[in-house]
């Protein structure tokens, strides 16, 4: 009996000590493991701020030269050394906005069909294909829209605008000019293909994590499709929701090779959606390797515009989340 009390006795304090080792060595690994995901969360701040102050260091040439009024100037001549950033800003944001008011809603409607109304054996063709949509490059587009859209635009997309809304009050001089095809409006169309897969597959995942069980309820009560969408669907994944299009519209923001194919590459302002003009991505890639001095200190203060654009973009669309997640916390 004391012997057995006496191999007790030694067997205890060693588990007890292998224990307590294992422990530490777990601590240790947990230690280091929230040291390497904190550094990579720190890197990524780092590289943003690297990023736009090194475009605000390559530009502080032009900053000093032109201030504040860089920002507002219309005129981009790079004989005489003057630049301004509005006309690129302009058709950076009103293509944007263009491909956002196409895309939007077709990539809704991509998306509840894929959920709510496609049978099963067409959601994994379709939804294939429009992740092939999104894995082209970006030149590809460009090189059909020019090859393919522009003509179709030149000859009767442009002439139609003009004979019907042309001489509206209002909007007649956003579809007023010359049917040459290429022009804001053309980019902007090429650039709603470009982002709708990415929107319609973030719309389509959030759409499938909606609950089976809400929506067979809302139809046992006698609710039509829509009404179900529209009561159910949408304000259980709004949040996601606007992620995806704000997602999509930073896409949009930063595109360069199919715009500068098929916005015109014109520095001057026009009202009309239908002449050539210009946006920041486009005017950096066609001038960027025959600038020097002054000229390339304007491009990459453009560039640095870009990144403030694109940063108040994504910066909008997280407090618009933000607002959101509140109300439904409240309600």
């Amino acid at each position: 009996m004391s012997a057995q009390s006496h191999a007790v006795g030694t067997a205890l304090p060693a588990a007890v000590i292998d224990a307590s080792r294992r422990a530490e060595r777990d601590a240790r690994a947990d230690k280091l493991f929230r040291g390497l995901l904190a550094a990579a969360g720190i890197f990524v701040l780092l590289t943003l701020i690297g990023i736009a102050l090194s475009m605000l260091w390559g530009g502080r040439e032009a900053l000093a030269e032109f201030g504040i009024g860089f920002f507002f100037s219309a005129e981009w001549d790079p004989v005489n050394h003057k630049f301004g950033a509005l006309i690129p800003i302009y058709g950076t944001l009103v293509s944007a906005l263009i491909a956002m008011l196409i895309a939007v809603p077709v990539s809704f409607g991509i998306a509840l069909f894929l959920t709510e109304i496609a049978p099963t054996w067409m959601r994994g063709p379709v939804s294939s294909a429009i992740e092939l949509l999104a894995g082209i490059p970006s030149i590809i587009y460009g090189m059909w829209g020019l090859f393919v859209f522009v003509p179709l635009v030149g000859e009767h997309v442009a002439p139609w605008l003009n004979d019907t809304l042309g001489s509206w009050p209002l909007i007649g001089p956003l579809f007023t000019g010359p049917p040459l095809g290429i022009g804001m409006l053309t980019a902007g169309f090429v650039l709603a293909i470009m982002v709708i897969p990415f929107i319609s597959s973030v719309m389509r995942e959030v759409f499938l994590t909606v609950p089976t069980r809400l929506k067979e309820s809302a139809y046992a009560l006698g609710s039509t499709k829509w009404e179900v969408v529209w009561d159910i669907v949408l304000p259980y994944t709004r949040t996601a929701v606007v992620g995806g299009v704000f997602l999509g519209f930073g896409r949009a923001l930063g595109e360069t090779m199919a715009v500068a194919y098929l916005v015109g590459n014109s520095v001057k302002f026009t009202p009309s959606l239908l002449e050539p003009s210009t946006t920041i991505a486009a005017l950096i890639a066609n001038d960027f390797n025959e600038s020097t001095g002054l000229h390339r200190s304007s491009l990459l203060l453009l560039g640095f515009v870009l990144f403030l654009v694109t940063f108040v973009v994504l910066a909008a669309a997280r407090l618009m989340l933000l607002r959101l997640s509140r109300k439904e916390g409240n309600a």
